[in-house]
């Protein structure tokens, strides 16, 4: 079997691995995130979440076949690892980057959540009268006759 095949299936392998696990500890760990941006919606996190991880899958996916192809056939071992430390290390960054976007993206989306719950004025107390005019502990004592 020639050496550049054998290049295409490991970085094949280890790239649907990584991006496998990489999209299922984003799913899992993200829920709890999620909820609180989504202000504790579950059910809209989890269709949420789930929408993240398909798109995960699909750019991912999409990207590794891609960049399968290698320009330079593999003529040993040497250039071997060499061709699938490229590739793979190529992956590892663009999963990375596109962990990066996502949390940033949420999190601004979290933030603004947060100050419109926080410009949001508290409400007055129900059915209760402050002192009149001229009572209270501020309020001038009357002279005493």
């Amino acid at each position: 079997m020639d050496l550049t095949v054998v290049a295409y299936v490991i970085y094949l392998l280890i790239s649907v691995a990584l991006t496998i696990w990489v999209a299922r500890t984003l799913s899992r760990n993200g829920k709890v995130f999620l909820a609180d941006v989504l202000h504790g919606n579950e059910k809209l996190a989890d269709a949420v979440n789930h929408l993240l991880v398909v798109g995960f899958y699909l750019v991912n996916l999409g990207f590794v076949t891609l960049y399968l192809k290698n320009s330079d056939g593999v003529a040993d071992a040497r250039q071997l690892f060499e061709a699938l430390s490229v590739k793979v290390g190529v992956v590892l960054l663009v999963l990375g980057v596109m962990h990066l976007g996502n949390v940033y993206v949420l999190n601004k989306i979290r933030r603004r959540g947060l100050m419109e719950r926080e410009q949001t004025p508290p409400v007055a107390p129900q059915g209760w009268m402050g002192p009149g005019p001229g009572q209270g502990p501020w309020a001038a004592h009357a002279p005493r006759a």
